[in-house]
């Protein structure tokens, strides 16, 4: 058995509502699936350091001149 039918089978022994089982295995589904939506949408993982040290607007490269 895996972790969520488990956790049913406990809710159902001990006479509860399965309602939060369901809701927090959702919510965990929903997050999972928002956060490799967003990391394919975005096209990087998270904290990846690649491409980190080339200058980008974002990070607001300004050249300057100096003249004696």
């Amino acid at each position: 058995m895996n972790q969520f039918t488990t956790e049913i089978v406990d809710a159902l022994v001990k006479k509860q509502d399965i309602t939060e089982v369901f809701r927090s295995h959702l919510e965990m589904a929903m997050n999972t699936l928002l956060k490799t939506e967003l990391t394919k949408f975005l096209d990087y993982e998270k904290y990846d350091r690649a491409g980190f040290t080339q200058a980008t607007p974002i990070m607001g490269l300004i050249r300057a001149r100096f003249t004696r």
